[in-house]
């Protein structure tokens, strides 16, 4: 849960709806074949439910007053990952700190995995 306190009050917003936010922005980039399941708990909610999420290969924790976020993806087979990487750095930061006010610190990049089209 990530907590903000401002002059009107205290919002709370969950980890849940960070990850299906930025799970969706970060499908959305050119090159970006689909997320990769990180951590045990993604692993098991996948072998119970046959599903895929918004928010598998997402992780947001929170240093302070800044987010930092953690992404594992799987990109098409011959694409530039450096400039894959870079797309999807600017637009999560751009629309997670659009969506909430809150600021992004770092998002860290992990390519799990290419696909051929």
């Amino acid at each position: 849960m990530i907590q903000i306190e401002n002059h009107l009050g205290t919002i709370e917003i969950s980890q849940d709806y960070f990850a299906y936010l930025v799970g969706n922005a970060a499908s959305s980039c050119y090159g970006v074949a689909g997320m990769v399941k990180s951590g045990a708990r993604q692993g098991i909610r996948s072998l119970i439910s046959r599903r895929t999420y918004a928010d598998d290969g997402v992780r947001v924790r929170s240093q302070g007053d800044k987010l930092i976020i953690d992404l594992h993806i799987c990109v098409i087979f011959g694409v530039n990952i450096s400039a894959i990487a870079k797309s999807i750095v600017n637009k999560v930061r751009y629309t997670v700190e659009q969506a909430t006010g809150l600021e992004v610190k770092k998002v860290n990049v992990f390519v799990d995995g290419m696909k051929t089209e």
